[in-house]
This record gives structure tokens, sequence and C-alpha cells, in this order.
């Protein structure tokens, strides 16, 4: 596989895609919910993916696709080339704000991470990397993330998991943030993503996340030093959703030693 020209065509539908999304907001969009009332899907989402499923079959109709909206084939497993998107992700944010949403790509060969992207539609901002060669942002090589103390660290977290609920110990969530210099949710999984790879944050906690949401982030993770696990700290089963935490490699372990404990 010519990693280098599928590196070029990927970027290529990326950038039409985050064009032909901010030219939708010159019409109506179609909002609808799924799981649940803050779980919001727009016809923008199924037309995105429906644009990026129809130009990787012609590409290579053997590539296979896994994403967010379900549109095209449902594969059982990362053999072969495959490609895990999520064509807006953080749809509130879209729907609500016209801004902090983003299209993310990972593409696997033989279940291994080899092209990773996170593009911020509005920002026209794209965070990339190459298995083994390293990661970008826009066309600057991004740095290995530099060790710092979990007192000068800012975490994103949702505000919902250090308030009482079934899946984790609030109270130790709540020490984590008395003792981290600052905390930030963005309503984009892939944002926040973005931003710890990039250095903006220094780690970044979910309780489930679905495969699109951290193909792409955790193959450029990889290439900047970044540790992504789950709350046990193992690797994931991209075909399924899971518990997830990528930070600094300076503070991912004694967040998990010391903060998580999971119900």
């Amino acid at each position: 596989m010519d990693l280098k020209r599928l590196d070029a065509f990927a970027k290529g539908i990326i950038f039409e895609a985050g064009k032909r999304i901010r030219e939708s907001f010159t019409y109506d969009l179609e909002v609808e919910t799924k799981s649940n009332a803050n779980d919001l899907v727009t016809n923008i989402d199924r037309e995105t993916e429906l644009f990026f499923i129809e130009q990787i079959h012609a590409f290579d109709p053997s590539h296979k696709i896994i994403g967010e909206e379900g549109m095209g084939e449902r594969p059982d497993s990362l053999a072969g080339v495959v490609w895990i998107i999520d064509p807006i992700d953080g749809t509130m944010n879209f729907v609500k704000q016209h801004r902090h949403f983003m299209i993310t790509v990972g593409i696997y060969i033989d279940g291994i991470g080899k092209l990773g992207y996170i593009f911020d539609v509005m920002r026209e901002d794209l965070f990339y990397a190459i298995a083994g060669e390293g990661a970008w942002y826009n066309d600057s090589p991004m740095r290995k993330l530099q060790p710092l103390k979990i007192e000068e660290a800012v975490i994103g977290i949702n505000a919902s998991w250090v308030t009482p609920n079934p899946k984790i110990n609030h109270e130790k969530l709540i020490e984590l943030i008395r003792t981290v210099r600052g905390t930030r949710s963005y309503g984009s999984a892939a944002m926040e993503i973005a931003f710890v790879v990039s250095g903006k944050l220094d780690g970044y906690i979910s309780m489930r996340l679905a495969p699109w949401d951290i193909a792409g982030g955790i193959i450029i993770a990889q290439e900047v030093g970044a540790i992504a696990t789950n709350l046990e700290g193992n690797g994931f089963d991209l075909m399924q959703s899971d518990t997830f935490i990528i930070a600094n490699p300076s503070i991912h372990q004694l967040i998990l030693e010391n903060y998580i404990e999971q119900k």
C-alpha cells in the first residue's frame, strides 16, 4: 500500500468535505435525535458520510468503511484497509454554535493504524499523522510532548462525571480537579484529542467513546508520545465502544492509579 498516495487522497476528500459542510449553513438543517435528546444527527452528518463512502469506493472498491451514521457497510473485522470515520464530531456544537466540531478519520490496514486525521472544519486546521513518520499541524511538524507535573496540567473532562453518577467515583475526580491547574470541556471528543496531541490540553477523560471518535486521534497520539488507553489502562477494540483517557505520558498512569475508580 502506497501510504503517501493514500494520504494525499484522504486529505483531499477531508478538505472537500469540510468545504461542503461550511456551505451547508446556507440552507436549513434537518436535526434529529438518536439515543437520547442530547445525541443529535443532521442531514449534513449523513450527507458527509455518504460523500466519503462514494469517494473512497471510487478510489478503491476494496476499502471498507466504518462510519458513525452507519451509511456504509458494517465490517465484522479490521482485515484489509478500513476507514473509521466520524463526519461531524460535535454535532451539538455544529447545530448550536456553527463551530467547534471536527471531521475525524483513521485508516487501518489489517488492524494497524496507519493514517490519522482530525480536521477543524471552521478554522480549516488539520492535525494528522503517518504512522512511524511523525505528526503535523497543518504544514508544521508537531513536537513530542514535554513532561509536566500533575499540578501544571489542564484536563478535558465533562462536568457530568464530577457529579454523582453510576459509572465512576466522582469524589476521586473532584480530587483530580482540585489538583490540576484547570479543566476544560469542548463538546467534541476529537477536538479534545487534537488539543492533547498538540499540547493545548494535557489529558482528556471520557466514560464512553465509539471507535469513530478516537480512531484517527490515537494514531496521531502515538507519533507525539501521548498515551491513549481505556480506563483500565488497556488498548482498544475498535469494533466496540469503551472508556477512554489520553494524556501526556508523565501524568497518564498517575491519573489512572490515583483518580480513576469505576463502579
